[in-house]
C-alpha cells in the first residue's frame, strides 16, 4: 500500500518511508491511496486479544514489513500495559460505557501509538543502519508517550517541545525526570500552538530535515492515527451485538487525531453510528462543527491541559476527504487558514460528528457528577466527554488519561487525591529541562548541537 500527502505535490511512499518521514515534504499529511473495507473480517476479529488484533489490522497497512517481524514488533509494544485487557471496556449504567485508554506506562492514550511508533523508529534504525532524531511539540501527554517509546534506543534522539507553565507538573516531570541521555525537554515560551508552529517550520527546512534525519512524532505522523483505529475496533467488538449499531463513541479532542482514528474506521465498514468531538474551553472544533466556520482564537488555559488547542493539526485530514479528496482544495483552504487565521466552508458536512465544548466552571462538577452516580473517577480531559451524552445513543466515552496525573483537580472536586506508583516515583527525581524561545532558528540549533 502506498501513501499519498493531503496536498498532492510529494511522491507516494511506502509505509515505513510514510513513518519516518512524519509531515510530507509539500507541508501536508500522510493518507493511505485508499482505505480498505473490514466489514468482511469483523466476525474473524472478534476472538482476537488486542495485540492479535492490532496485527491483523495493521499488516493491510503495513505491507513493507514482513509479517513475522511486525508481529513481534507489536507483541512487544502491548507488553508494558497494567491492565491484560489493554484496553479495557467498562460498563458504567444503560447505554453508558467507558473505554479505559490510560493504562499504559506515562497513564495516557498516546501510549497506544508510541510504545508501537518507538519499536518501528528503532526497526528502521536498525534495517537502515541510520540514525534517528525525533522531534515532537506536545500539550501534555504525547510528549511523555513518545519519550517512553524511545527510551535508551540506541541511534535515536528525541526532543520534546512543551508550552512552559503549561501542562501539569506531573506531566511535566514525564518529560522532564527520565535521566535518559537521548531525551531532551525543551520548554518553549508561548502556548502549544506556538510550539507546534514552530516544529512545522523546522520540518519545512528540507534540507535541515535530510541532513539530521528529522521524523515527526506528533499525531501528524501516520502511524499515530492508524494505530489508534485500532482500539475503537477492539471496543466495539466487546459491546453487545444490540448496541453496536447505535454507538456514538465520545472523544476529548484537541489536535483531531484521536477522533479522526475512530471516524477513518468507519469509513473502513465498521458500522459505527457516530462521533462526538468534546472540547474544553479551547473550542476551534466544537465551533467548527457547529457553524462551518474554521477560526483561530486565544488560548487559554485550562484545567484540561492537553486540549489547550487552537490549531488542530488532523483536521487537514478531515478537510481532505471532505473536499472531495482533492489536494488542490486542501492547499486553498489552508493556504487562507495561514493567511487569515479563518476559513469558513460553504457547504460544511459534517458527516457522522456533533460536537460539544466544557469550560474550567463545569469540569469539577462533571467530576463530581460521574463519581457520585457511577462510582469512578474521571481526569478532567475525560469529564469534559460527559458535558453532553444523547440518550438516544449507546455513548462509549474515552477516558484518555489517568485521574492521578491531575491529582489537584480531583482532589478540589471530591476530596481524594489518586495516586500511581510511577508517578509518585518521579517526585523525587531533579527537572531537567531547557527553556528555548519558540524559535526555530533557536531549536535548529539546538538540535545541532545535541543530535545523534
Amino acid at each position: 500500500m502506498k501513501y499519498i500527502s493531503t496536498r498532492g505535490q510529494t511522491p507516494a511512499l511506502g509505509f515505513s518511508d510514510a513513518v519516518a518521514t512524519g509531515l510530507a515534504p509539500d507541508g501536508g499529511l500522510y493518507l493511505p491511496e485508499s482505505l480498505p473495507d473490514f466489514s468482511g473480517d469483523l466476525v474473524r476479529f472478534e476472538k482476537l486479544g488486542y495485540a492479535e488484533l492490532c496485527c491483523e489490522f495493521l499488516r493491510v497497512f503495513a505491507t513493507d514489513i514482513p509479517a513475522e517481524e511486525l508481529r513481534v514488533i507489536i507483541a512487544q509494544s502491548y507488553t508494558r500495559f497494567e491492565d491484560p485487557a489493554v484496553a479495557p471496556l467498562r460498563r458504567l449504567g444503560k447505554n453508558l460505557h467507558v473505554l479505559e485508554l490510560f493504562h499504559g506506562p506515562t497513564l495516557a492514550f498516546k501510549d497506544f501509538a508510541l510504545q508501537l511508533l518507538g519499536n518501528l523508529y528503532e526497526r528502521q534504525c536498525r534495517v537502515r543502519g541510520e540514525s534517528i532524531n525525533v522531534l515532537g511539540a506536545t500539550s501534555g501527554d504525547t510528549g511523555a508517550a513518545a519519550i517512553y517509546g524511545l527510551l535508551g534506543k540506541p541511534r535515536t534522539a528525541i526532543f520534546i517541545l512543551y508550552p512552559d507553565g503549561r501542562v501539569s507538573p506531573l506531566q511535566e516531570r514525564q518529560m522532564a525526570c527520565t535521566g535518559a541521555e537521548n531525551v531532551f525537554a525543551l520548554a518553549v515560551d508561548g502556548t502549544f500552538d506556538d510550539a507546534q508552529n514552530a516544529l512545522k517550520d523546522v520540518f519545512g527546512d528540507l534540507a535541515f530535515r535530510a541532513q539530521h534525519h528529522l521524523s515527526a512524532v506528533n499525531s501528524i505522523n501516520l502511524a499515530r492515527v492508524l494505530a489508534q483505529c485500532v482500539y475503537y475496533l477492539y471496543a466495539w467488538l466487546r459491546l453487545p451485538a444490540a448496541e453496536r449499531g447505535n454507538v456514538e463513541f465520545v472523544v476529548p479532542t484537541g489536535n483531531f487525531g484521536n477522533v479522526l482514528a475512530g471516524w477513518m474506521l468507519q469509513k473502513m465498514g465498521v458500522p459505527i453510528r457516530s462521533f462526538r468531538v468534546a472540547t474544553n474551553q479551547n473550542d476551534i472544533l466544537y465551533r467548527m462543527f457547529t457553524t462551518g466556520e474554521y477560526r483561530i482564537g486565544a488560548v487559554h488555559p485550562s484545567l484540561a491541559p492537553s486540549m489547550d488547542i487552537q490549531v488542530a493539526s488532523n483536521f487537514e485530514r478531515f478537510i481532505y476527504f471532505t473536499v472531495g479528496r482533492d489536494p488542490a482544495k486542501v492547499r486553498e483552504v489552508m493556504q487562507t487558514f495561514k493567511a487569515t487565521g479563518a476559513y469558513r466552508f460553504a457547504h460544511f458536512n459534517r458527516d457522522t460528528f456533533t460536537a460539544s465544548h466544557c469550560t474550567d466552571a463545569e469540569i469539577p462538577g462533571i467530576i463530581q457528577r460521574v463519581y457520585r452516580e457511577h462510582d469512578y473517577i474521571v481526569d478532567p480531559h475525560t469529564a469534559c466527554g460527559f458535558r453532553e451524552l444523547d440518550p438516544a445513543r449507546v455513548s462509549v466515552v474515552l477516558a484518555t488519561a489517568s485521574p492521578a496525573k491531575f491529582p489537584d483537580t480531583i482532589k478540589a472536586a471530591i476530596g481524594l487525591e489518586p495516586t500511581h506508583p510511577s508517578l509518585e516515583a518521579l517526585k523525587s527525581r531533579p527537572v531537567v529541562k531547557q527553556r528555548l524561545k519558540a524559535n526555530p532558528a533557536v531549536i535548529k540549533g539546538f538540535i545541532v548541537d545535541h543530535a545523534v
